[in-house]
């Protein structure tokens, strides 16, 4: 045992005296904002290699999308402790070689970034203020991720605040309001999101982590009002798992015109939403975006897709499981808002009836599995088109669907006594705590089966791998819910249509519908039915007024080309189901612990 120890000292001193040779440096600038141009230098010391490779990434994490963050970059330049300039090649798309042929001891490599799109994922810089997410401003050097360092802002002289989740590093404030943040590796870097401007900050305390919230843009926000609902979301979200892992945690909240959701960090999350969300049922959606991507620093960012994680930045990281990592997440935002008293039952029984409809009611549910859904999410699911309705389903909501069919499984397996956050704490326990890795897909299938005691194979064949119908009655009656089927044939269009430019444009068709047997084609002009001209009210009330049969005449210009189309109208049949509450004396105690 002594040598042992001895040998395992020895090997860390070697370790520590070989990641203390090589430091790594970032300085970020920002000198004139209204250029929409980070200014950033990477510094690196003790890097004795001829050839230093360093990668911007080409994705975010938790943003499931190639979104080519180097066609942001400028010119890469280098140079050597003594100022002189080193040779910087492009070798690939998201890749730059520096020769250091001549073994600097200290290396500067500068380029600009131009920052104008303002999102969760990307990063934007303006005269207001500026905001940096980390993938898409900060190259690594390629094999030292795991490198720690510091990164020192510089904020524009009209910039007095800083907001990240960075820790502060020991090295003193620097001169004009700069200031310093340690990173313990690369993945940490761009795990924090930075708003850097004049934001308005408050924190309040939530199950014994310090909240920090960071305002930007103007809005009816009432902040007192959000230090006293926003921790009701956290503590409800925190007994699920039992724990909450993080010592003080980030919100930096974007409040503009069109809201785009959030993204989800270790620490700390991004949110945009419009300026007016804080009143009015808008405000129970703010507070239920709110619990999504805090649901997350458990759900994704520690119980994780063993895919997901250490990160590859160079491509498409693929799962299946995306839709637990995002459906269960779903499902538990709206659960949350049920916990804190913001929602009835009723109101929540009646929300998982619309996301069966929808989930159930889309012609693409019949097509892509949810698994394939998860997986396809690089190259479907962040890139629609005008066909994906007819092909697509979300992993959001038919996971959310899969959810409360889990969770009342498990509500009746255990006659009330254990419901899905059992087993979600059992898993996060001993993936994310005691083994400290992801979990595999066939891992995930046999903790649940475990827990249910059953063999849950045919399940997945038909609603996880396949496109069934689950029988949603046979579920949801036992704990107290009766689900009837009301969908039936109806005389159906099948195409949606848009006003654009004085123009009745068709925007969507339907796989298998009226419209496409026709052979009406998306962005065609509807000029005219049976020989009336019509705008888009006119239009569609005239077609959906036919019985199934019927026969009109369409006037259609395609490329500037004006012909006839004679469409039949058929049938078409969406599956609807309704979700009635209907307890007795076997299922009340069962539904009241499912809706606690």
């Amino acid at each position: 045992m002594k040598y042992k120890f001895i040998f395992t000292l020895l090997l860390f001193i070697l370790w520590y005296r070989v990641s203390c040779a090589q430091k790594i440096n970032y300085l970020l600038k920002m000198s004139n904002p209204q250029s929409h141009y980070f200014e950033v230098e990477l510094i690196l010391e003790g890097f004795k290699q001829k050839e230093i490779e360093i990668k911007m990434p080409v994705w975010a994490p938790g943003s499931y999308l190639v979104r080519e963050f180097s066609k942001n970059v400028n010119e890469v330049k280098a140079k050597d402790e003594s100022n002189k300039a080193l040779k910087s090649t492009k070798k690939a798309k998201n890749a730059w070689v520096i020769d250091n042929s001549s073994k600097s001891k200290k290396i500067s490599i500068s380029y600009e970034v131009y920052a104008f799109e303002l999102s969760v994922r990307t990063s934007f810089l303006d005269l207001s203020h500026g905001f940096v997410s980390g993938s898409g401003v900060f190259m690594y050097v390629s094999g030292s991720q795991n490198l720690p360092g510091t990164l020192e802002i510089a904020p524009y002289k009209d910039f007095k605040k800083i907001t990240t989740a960075l820790p502060k590093s020991n090295i003193s404030v620097e001169k004009d309001g700069s200031e310093t943040f340690y990173f313990e590796n690369y993945d940490q870097l761009v795990d924090c999101p930075i708003e850097i401007g004049n934001q308005v900050v408050f924190d309040f305390m939530a199950s014994g982590v310090k909240h920090i919230v960071a305002m930007y843009g103007e809005a009816n926000f009432d902040i007192d009002k959000l230090k006293k609902d926003m921790p009701k979301v956290i503590e409800a979200e925190t007994a699920v798992f039992g724990e909450n892992p993080n010592k003080e945690y980030v919100f930096i909240i974007h409040n503009v015109v069109n809201g785009q959701g959030g993204l989800e960090h270790m620490n700390s999350t991004t949110l945009s939403v419009n300026r007016w969300t804080y009143s009015g049922s808008n405000y129970i959606n703010f507070l239920n975006l709110v619990a999504h991507e805090y649901f997350h620093l458990w759900n994704v960012k520690r119980f994780r897709p063993i895919e997901l994680g250490p990160f590859n930045y160079d491509q498409e990281n693929y799962t299946n499981l995306l839709w637990v990592m995002e459906g269960f997440t779903s499902y538990y935002d709206e659960l949350i808002m049920r916990r804190i008293g913001l929602v009835s039952p009723e109101e929540f029984v009646s929300k998982i009836q619309s996301t069966v409809n929808y989930v159930e009611g889309t012609v693409g549910a019949r097509v892509q599995s949810l698994a394939h859904s998860s997986f396809d999410a690089w190259i479907k699911g962040y890139r629609p088109n005008e066909n994906s309705s007819n092909t697509t389903m979300t992993y959001y909501s038919r996971g959310q669907v899969i959810a409360a069919i889990f969770d009342v499984m498990i509500v009746s397996k255990y006659n009330g006594k254990k419901g899905l956050d059992d087993f979600m704490r059992y898993v996060y326990t001993k993936y994310a705590k005691e083994l400290k890795r992801g979990i595999t897909d066939q891992e995930f299938k046999k903790e649940l089966e475990d827990f249910l005691g059953q063999d849950l194979t045919p399940f997945y064949v038909k609603y996880i791998e396949g496109t069934e119908i689950p029988p949603y009655n046979e579920y949801f009656s036992k704990v107290g819910v009766k689900v009837n089927y009301s969908g039936s044939k109806k005389p159906s269009f099948g195409a949606t249509l848009k006003q654009e430019g004085g123009k009745v444009l068709v925007k969507n068709i339907r796989s298998g519908s009226s419209a496409e047997k026709a052979g009406l084609s998306v962005n065609d002009e509807i000029i005219a039915c049976d020989g009336y001209r019509v705008d888009q009210s006119a239009c569609e009330s005239y077609i959906n007024s036919m019985a199934e049969g019927q026969e009109t005449e369409l006037l259609i210009s395609r490329d500037d080309i004006v012909f006839t189309l004679l469409m039949t109208i058929y049938s078409f049949e969406k599956p609807q189901f309704s979700f009635t509450i209907s307890t007795d004396d076997t299922t009340k105690n069962l539904f009241s612990y499912w809706l606690r």
